[in-house]
């Protein structure tokens, strides 16, 4: 991401950003970029609009050309009625949708984003999914980084699955989907003790079985199916689930349940 966003130097391979080399053209290479950054730099002794107008002196823009575009951003993120307040007590929602609008204010053709929902409620995080699903469908070409299987979801149309800074995976979501796992996931729950005790007798029921601590999880194309199978076989989870793959099971299956520092 930083050397996407010219700052710093190319460190192996070939890079071009916009059809320029970062290295040699770094500043043309900014002019054109929009970034928000993992945790947000805003001048919060400043108010919401004046965030705004100065982050725009950047790039020359005039005073009134500044304001219009800062009254068209905040109207964009829902902030037009926080503009003359300052940023010190607004919520981290409304804070990370200010830092998005200000990486806007240069009409950049390419918006970088470091896990741009972290940290947010569910009510803000898909307040920002939908003006970046918004942005992308104007033109804008986003290039984000996650750790929210879902967001790539929603976001998306080719990622790539990273793990110890190698790329393992890269297609679509779906795509992915249809590669890695199975069109449904079974979850069966069983009472205290009892999984210890099914010894494979579920073996077969699905594609691939996975035996988590509190649940079991079966991988197939029919969850329905596979449901009755183990009903037939004997079996009487206390619970049953099912539901679509997603991402997330990509995303395990490929780089391992095991927490990574």
């Amino acid at each position: 991401m930083r050397m996407i966003s010219a700052v710093s130097p190319r460190t192996g391979g070939d890079l071009t950003v916009l059809g320029l080399d970062p290295d040699k053209g770094g500043a043309q290479v900014r002019a054109r970029l929009g970034v928000v950054p993992q945790m947000d730099t805003l001048d919060t002794e400043l108010t919401v609009l004046e965030n705004l107008l100065i982050y725009g002196r950047y790039f020359d823009l005039s005073y009134a050309e500044g304001r219009r575009r800062a009254t068209e951003l905040l109207d964009f993120v829902q902030l037009s009625e926080r503009a003359n307040d300052l940023v010190e007590p607004l919520s981290g929602g409304m804070k990370r949708r200010l830092t998005i609008a200000r990486s806007l204010i240069n009409e950049p053709q390419l918006l970088l984003l470091d896990e741009p929902t972290t940290g947010l409620d569910p009510q803000a995080r898909h307040l920002v999914w939908d003006r970046l699903y918004r942005l992308k469908q104007s033109g804008t070409t986003l290039v984000l980084t996650t750790h929210y299987m879902d967001e790539a979801e929603q976001l998306c149309d080719r990622l790539v699955v990273m793990d110890k800074a190698k790329i393992v995976a890269e297609g679509s979501p779906r795509e992915l989907i249809e590669r890695y796992s199975t069109r449904e996931v079974l979850e069966l729950r069983f009472p205290i003790g009892v999984q210890e005790t099914l010894d494979g007798q579920l073996d077969g029921v699905g594609e691939r079985i996975e035996h988590l601590p509190d649940r079991v999880l079966l991988y197939t194309d029919d969850g329905e199916a596979a449901t009755i199978a183990a009903h037939d076989r004997g079996l009487r989870p206390e619970t049953v689930l099912v539901r679509r793959s997603t991402l997330e099971d990509v995303f395990l299956r490929l780089t391992g349940r095991s927490l990574i520092e």
